[in-house]
């Protein structure tokens, strides 16, 4: 791994103070397919504060963005730490930081934002299938630290595939560490007991094990489950196939959002130039308030109170229900 991120790459990266040029002083495996990094200022600066939950997205060469959950100490000022799995058949965000990005490179980073806060409770569940153990780990450590109540179920394909195990074994009978090939599927129902109120229920993952969160949590009292999604789900057909008119409060200007491009493409258009960055509505970088209007909401972030709220949307991927929405832009 000999590559380096030129000064010409980072430039590619969106313009914005909300992204940094950071070095990669440390890289470590930690399971088969699973890397750490750890990212420090070149001088030596305190980073941005964040909290148990939060990514940031690493702006790669030609301007490629991945989201990566924080995963370190939260209280270190001066470094972040994100653990990265190869994906299969990757030849993008992932691929290079496992086979490129080397110790002493420079990379853009940008946040930390959090979608995916720990709130506060006396009890805790926590739930990790593969990497999605990455935003957990410091929800533990946080729970620990406060005297909470937790416990965290960990799966993954077997044992040499899942990350931070040693670190884990410190918390003792707290954690149950279940690879498939030991042990079978996860036993959710024996693991979350039944439904009670004062409990969080936290869960990260690939998608067949958030669909049987959801469905192992349909019982008990409303939003006890909190889970966060690395793939945005199937939103179907739009509530709208025809275009349908953007107003920008700020400036008067109005745009028109055709059916086959998103409200954040008819904004380039125009010169108004969102923050964005998974453009899958999965990270919540372009956030937007909706002054009026009904957003066709697409995201995989919102609840359903937040989402009849209809005061905020992601451009990348959310429509509009009627012909006209007016955004505070």
């Amino acid at each position: 791994m000999t590559a380096s991120v030129s000064a010409p790459a980072l430039a590619s990266a969106p313009a914005s103070a909300d992204v940094a040029t950071l070095r990669v002083v440390d890289k470590q495996v930690r399971a088969d397919g699973v890397v750490t990094l750890d990212l420090a200022s070149p001088s030596g600066g305190r980073l941005r504060d964040w909290t148990p939950g939060a990514h940031v997205d690493l702006v790669l060469p030609g301007g490629l963005t991945r989201q990566y959950s924080l995963c370190g100490d939260r209280f270190d000022p001066a470094t972040y730490r994100v653990g990265v799995l190869l994906e299969p058949g990757s030849r993008g965000g992932s691929a290079y930081v496992h086979r490129e990005l080397a110790v002493g490179d420079l990379v853009g980073v940008g946040g930390p934002r959090n979608n995916f806060p720990l709130v506060p409770s006396e009890r805790y569940l926590f739930v990790a299938g593969g990497i999605g153990i990455t935003p957990l780990l410091p929800m533990v450590r946080q729970a620990e630290a406060l005297g909470a109540d937790w416990r965290l179920l960990y799966g993954g394909r077997e044992r040499r595939s899942m990350a931070f195990l040693d670190e884990l074994a410190a918390f003792g009978d707290r954690v149950l560490v279940r690879p498939q090939d030991e042990t079978g599927l996860l036993d959710l129902a024996g693991f979350l007991g039944r439904p009670r109120p004062g409990v969080r229920v936290y869960s990260c993952g690939p998608a067949p094990l958030l669909a049987a969160m959801e469905r192992a949590c349909a019982d008990w009292p409303p939003y006890t489950l909190r889970t966060e999604r690395f793939v945005a789900v199937d939103g179907g057909a739009p509530a709208r196939t025809a275009p349908f008119e953007v107003e920008l409060a700020r400036t008067g200007t109005t745009v028109v959002v055709d059916p086959g491009s998103t409200v954040l493409d008819a904004l380039g258009r125009v010169g108004v130039e969102v923050l964005s960055s998974c453009r899958r509505g999965v990270c919540g970088t372009c956030e937007t308030t909706v002054l009026a209007g009904r957003p066709d909401h697409r995201d995989a972030l919102l609840d359903d109170d937040e989402r009849a709220a209809n005061d905020c949307m992601y451009v990348c991927v959310s429509r509009s229900r009627d012909e006209r929405l007016v955004l505070d832009l």
